[in-house]
């Protein structure tokens, strides 16, 4: 069976090898067995019911969450030339009919269906007259009730053992801790279901957490060496996701907002645009996520503390699923732990609920502070063992500087008790390095024995200090009252000289470099022009069969033919991820873009598209030059062509003053009749604004003559 499974490996997905467990669950599911399957998001999880459904004879059926990630699977299956359909909500009753015929006259191989269909009787009734190959579960942590993404649905699944009972099932997740591992065995009554637990290490992802001090200036420099390459960032709240959008837009950065306060229809487009376009960044909520199978997400970013270490899993796990180089980047600060704290406190629940997630949360504040090998805390919390430190994260790369805390941990803890354990660090910290403000004179505070005792710490190492002590519990927060500060039982030891407080020192991030990026070091200087080639055509071709350009192929193939360089058809079929009809339909095309890439260079249109779409994003000339690799000169020649053809609007291709943009206007409508040229009124302009501005404005006022 293996032989078998190898070549449908090879002929029909274009992979030379199984990676990991792939191969021993191929061949469990194949012959009839069912299985439990935990594996990275990446580790090729699709594969492990796919291959058995080519293998075995009649209809597989996977469950799966979201019309999105059907979609996105259907349109790749349909890539490689397997008969798979999607039944949901978006289909008429005809396509449904339509749909059922090719069912029964085993047209289809493979169907996707939600939870929610699969389980009505008039479905179940309609596959028990069929040969059924096998049952796919995927997201099969859905039916957690601990998860954040619990789906009812999911639970009503275990019914497909009676019903189906010499029917393979396998059941898969990317994140399941083993309360949850056994939650999914007990309801999906899977207790002979082999299991097959893959290592949870990402070894692409290079980790990096900061203390929050200026977010929007952080992000900038961590984005900075990132420009061109596609991204989450992740926040709190909606108003959060909305302002940074239009920041990052404001600053050149092609960003959207996703969150479940917009429209259904804006959401659905929005999603659609991250997964087919390339270069974009989405700002969202946790409410996007499940069902991105964009494998080219170079970096996911926090810009609020998750709520759980298997939250933050998920997260960045979306990072890097092609298996090259992948950044998360995180910053935290004291807010986003009292803000956590309070929306537990309010939550409805029980309170063994609450004890639970209040461990999670601990869990996750103990990662940020963590001084080991970041990789290893996080292993070690989903039971797994890494024996030596990664090298790939912050904490080894830069180092950890710790300081003994004890003293001004002492002095912390004093100015919470004197002053009433009712009040923010803001205050707190003025206490310490005696600052004689108005709220401090107004409680006098200015008379307190700890006021001005710690001025040997700036405010910053104040704030750090805070901050890690309500992350180590030695400081709770009052969640009644307004996120004062309180003292708890566990710090008694420390104010009583009983133990002594090492802390990591924060590194200073006045003058933020840009963190190197782990992504930039994909494609070489030399290597550029080809590599450019090569993804214009996979997004021509992309466009023509209306699928995400990861489906032509993904950035792992085609930097495998960049560095290959292979000469012919049988070279090319060589490469990992070019099956037989990948071969037949793109091999040529691609083979001739990297004999000769003067062959498809951009075209003045597809330059032109792409100007539009980054002058709409917000990028300034300057910037949208360096992006095309071109003169700026020529890129406000475009635009002004743009803007005559109505494609932009002046303010969407420039950013001027509106004094000065009311002067130029003023200055070519001062005569009568037709508008005069630029060089006639370019003199009283020199020194102050380029003979390309005054072209584009002119470009505008023609279009309002025109109207």
């Amino acid at each position: 069976m293996l032989d078998q499974a190898q070549r449908i490996l090879k002929d029909v997905f274009g992979y030379d090898a199984f990676r990991g467990n792939q191969g021993a669950i191929i061949e469990r599911v194949g012959s009839g067995g069912d299985a439990l399957v935990l594996m990275p998001t990446g580790g090729g999880k699709s594969l492990c019911y796919q291959v058995p459904a080519l293998l075995r004879e009649g209809l597989a059926v996977v469950v799966s969450p979201l019309i999105a990630l059907m979609d996105d699977q259907v349109a790749t299956l349909d890539e490689l030339g397997v008969s798979a359909v999607a039944l949901n909500s978006t289909l008429s009753a005809d396509e449904h009919r339509d749909i059922a015929e090719r069912i029964r006259r085993n047209e289809i191989k493979m169907l996707y269906l939600a939870p929610e269909r699969l389980v009505q009787p008039r479905m179940l009734a309609f596959l028990q007259r069929l040969d059924v190959a096998l049952f796919a579960i995927d997201e099969a942590h859905c039916v957690s009730q601990w998860g954040h993404d619990f789906r009812p649905e999911y639970m009503q699944l275990g019914q497909l053992a009676e019903l189906f009972p010499g029917v393979p099932r396998i059941a898969l997740t990317a994140t399941a801790d083993m309360r949850t591992r056994e939650e999914i065995v007990q309801r999906l009554h899977l207790e002979n279901a082999e299991r097959f637990l893959s290592s949870f290490d990402r070894p692409n992802i290079f980790y990096r957490i900061v203390p929050k001090e200026q977010p929007r200036k952080q992000l900038l420099g961590f984005l900075a060496e990132r420009r061109g390459d596609a991204g989450i960032v992740y926040c709190m709240s909606r108003k959060k996701v909305d302002d940074f959008a239009a920041f990052l837009s404001e600053q050149g950065f092609p960003a959207l907002p996703y969150h479940a306060g917009l429209p259904n229809e804006l959401r659905a487009y929005h999603q659609k645009r991250f997964l087919n376009e390339e270069g974009l960044i989405m700002v969202a909520t946790i409410a996007f996520g499940m069902g991105i199978d964009k494998p080219n997400v170079r970096f996911v970013a926090h810009l609020d503390l998750p709520k759980s270490l298997e939250a933050y899993y998920q997260e960045t796990g979306r990072a890097g699923r092609d298996g090259l180089p992948a950044d998360a980047w995180m910053a935290y600060g004291l807010q986003d732990v009292i803000f956590l704290k309070q929306m537990l406190n309010n939550s409805e629940g029980d309170e063994r609920h609450k004890r639970v997630e209040q461990h999670k949360l601990d869990a996750m504040l103990a990662l940020c502070e963590e001084t080991r090998c970041r990789r290893q805390a996080l292993l070690a919390y989903f039971d797994e063992e890494l024996p030596n430190p990664c090298g790939h994260c912050d904490n080894c790369v830069d180092g950890v500087q710790t300081w003994d805390a004890t003293e001004p941990a002492r002095q912390a803890l004093s100015a919470i008790y004197r002053s009433g354990q009712r009040y923010g660090v803001g205050h707190l910290v003025d206490i310490l390095l005696g600052r004689d403000n108005e709220k401090v004179r107004g409680l006098g505070h200015q008379h307190l024995s700890v006021f001005g005792m710690g001025k040997t710490l700036a405010e910053a190492e104040w704030r750090s200090l805070f901050r890690q002590l309500v992350a180590r519990g030695l400081v709770d927060v009052d969640l009644d009252g307004f996120g004062g500060l309180r003292l708890s039982d566990s710090c008694r030891p420390l104010l009583r000289g009983e133990v002594s407080l090492e802390l990591r020192r924060d590194l200073s991030s006045k003058a933020p470099k840009p963190a190197a990026s782990a992504a930039s070091q994909l494609v070489r200087g030399e290597e550029r022009e080809t590599w450019e080639a090569l993804r214009t055509l996979r997004r021509k071709l992309a466009e023509e069969h209306g699928v995400p350009p990861y489906v032509i192929f993904p950035d792992a193939t085609l930097l495998e033919m960049l560095r290959s360089q292979p000469a012919s058809l049988s070279d090319m079929a060589m490469i990992s991820g070019v099956g037989a009809r990948k071969l037949e339909r793109y091999g040529q095309a691609f083979l001739e873009v990297l004999q000769g890439v003067a062959t498809v260079a951009k075209s003045p249109s597809d330059l032109r598209h792409e100007l539009i779409t980054l002058a709409r994003a917000g990028m300034t000339p300057a910037q949208i030059a360096r992006q095309l690799a071109c003169s700026e000169k020529n890129v406000y020649a475009m635009l002004a062509e743009a803007i005559g053809l109505q494609q932009l609007s002046l303010e969407q291709a420039l950013d001027l003053p509106e004094d000065l943009l009311g002067e130029i206007q003023e200055a070519f409508l001062d005569g009568e009749g037709e508008l005069p040229a630029v060089s006639a009124v370019a003199e009283q302009f020199a020194g102050r604004v380029s003979e390309q501005v005054l072209y584009c404005v002119r470009a505008a006022l023609q279009v309002e003559f025109e109207l």
